[in-house]
């Protein structure tokens, strides 16, 4: 916090530009360069937004979406390092399994990922948003393998994969005390508990979304490119602020 308090002030130095015809001074003060911030790393955002576009092939794109189910991202409010972790890996793996799978595209596939902690009402929402291209090279390395015009990869079978991959480790890191519960999850700490607690997790369907962006990878890139350096509140979402927050 007191980074972002300094931040584009005088206590972080700063420089003064001047018009060499009028004689107009203006004073720029330094970043915090803090991904907390809110003012902080647009020139940052804007060269990942440029490396990402340079990347980009010529051929379709695929917007893909991988969610937590509510009861997960509950506990992974309390061990973000953990399971955001285990939500990169085990979303990657499932795409890049089902993808190489004969019976499905039969290719090695590329996926740019970038995780999301919130929604569209700034709620905790964990989930990962992918990047990626219709196609691939084939198992053989010798060739590019297209997928069907507005079809990547069979979205249920991706939900099972990814379910059964993500509770697995899941469970794994609870055995090996990567996990921590504090409040009302207090309990989970205990392995019978915390397995009974996934129960429900095991029956139902993970969200997954998979289309072609409708204004192109370009355009997703773009809202992407916005959230990777800092926060998604920014200055333009706050109503109010008084002592009490």
């Amino acid at each position: 916090m007191s980074a972002i308090e300094r931040g584009r002030t005088a206590a972080l130095g700063g420089h003064v530009a001047r018009c060499e015809d009028c004689a107009h001074t203006t004073i720029a003060y330094n970043s915090c360069r803090n991904r907390h911030c809110p003012k902080c790393q647009g020139a940052a955002a804007r060269e990942w937004l440029a490396e990402r576009e340079a990347e980009l092939l010529p051929v379709p794109y695929f917007h893909v979406v991988f969610t937590l189910p509510a009861a997960i991202a509950d506990i992974a409010y309390q061990n973000k390092a953990a399971i955001y972790d285990l939500l990169f890996r085990a979303s990657a793996e499932a795409l890049l399994t089902i993808a190489a799978d004969p019976k499905h595209l039969g290719a090695q596939i590329a996926i740019t990922s970038v995780l999301h902690t919130w929604g569209s009402t700034m709620t905790h929402h964990p989930h990962v948003h992918m990047i990626v291209p219709g196609g691939g090279i084939s198992l053989d390395g010798k060739r590019w393998v297209a997928c069907r015009p507005s079809y990547l990869l069979p979205v249920k079978v991706l939900s099972r994969l990814f379910r059964g991959l993500f509770l697995h480790r899941l469970l794994a890191a609870h055995r090996e005390g990567r996990l921590s519960f504090f409040g009302k999850h207090a309990r989970l700490a205990e392995r019978k508990a915390f397995a009974a607690y996934l129960g429900p997790s095991r029956r139902i369907k993970w969200h997954i979304y998979c289309k072609p962006p409708f204004g192109g990878p370009e355009a997703v890139l773009a809202y992407l490119s916005r959230y990777t350096h800092r926060v998604a509140v920014s200055n333009h979402r706050l109503i109010a602020s008084d002592h009490r927050g």
